[in-house]
């Protein structure tokens, strides 16, 4: 077992294990528990009472936070025509078809996201052994496989993030940054936890929100209690 930090281990003090917290005191703990000296990103941890290995219990798609996560994504489309031309209106990063690629084939990979138009993916679809491990192939589920390439481009560049539930049932989303006002990380959260809460599948049986956490990039865990959380 890795030993941990003297940093940590302080920090770590500050968390009561045993606790579930509230989220507005969850979200200031998690502040006040950040132990890097960047702008640390917060995460919250949801763990679910879902099967994965079963195709209807399985829960992926993408939400725009109100706040924006403090990071801005280099987004890569591949498009042709006035769809390109739309794209790089839009602020897409990089923006191509074949050429590009053979570029990612070549071991290029300087974007976050990639976004396709439907009549490219036979193209994107040879890069699938590449992309998919990375989790970077376009899909239409989380709306990365769409004609609308401006809307798909803008929503991204303002703050949309994917979610996607892990073998184990855990999904993993960031809220923001550690220097965001705490106001605006709840809000961010109450987005994503009513987002996830909405996708709870019908055939999940049991408790479906088994437990929440929130944390900052090597900081310790914070238990939520999902009672307390209120969604408009």
């Amino acid at each position: 077992m890795a030993k941990k930090g003297k940093k940590f281990v302080e920090a770590a003090k500050l968390v009561d294990r045993t606790t579930a917290y509230e989220i507005n005191e969850a979200i200031e703990l998690a502040k006040k528990t950040s132990i890097v000296k960047f702008d640390a990103t917060v995460e919250v941890a949801f763990r679910l009472g879902i099967d994965t290995r079963k195709n209807d219990q399985q829960i992926r798609g993408a939400v725009v936070l109100p706040n924006g996560t403090g990071k801005t994504q280099s987004v890569l489309v591949f498009a042709k025509g006035e769809k390109a031309k739309e794209a790089e209106a839009a602020g897409a990063d990089f923006v191509g078809e074949a050429d590009l690629v053979a570029k990612i084939q070549g071991g290029w990979f300087d974007f976050d996201v990639i976004v396709a138009t439907p009549d490219m993916m036979g193209e994107v679809g040879k890069l699938g052994r590449v992309l998919g491990p990375k989790g970077l192939m376009p899909n239409p589920k989380t709306g990365t496989v769409t004609f609308d390439v401006e809307k798909a481009v803008k929503e991204i560049k303002a703050g949309k993030v994917e979610y996607r539930a892990e073998k184990a049932g855990i999904i993993h989303v960031p809220i923001g940054k550690v220097s965001f006002d705490s106001a605006k990380l709840v809000e961010n959260f109450n987005t994503i936890f009513d987002t996830v809460q909405k996708a709870k599948p019908a055939a999940a049986k049991g408790t479906y929100m088994k437990s929440v956490a929130v944390t900052t990039t090597m900081g310790p865990g914070i238990k939520i209690d999902p009672s307390t959380v209120t969604v408009k």
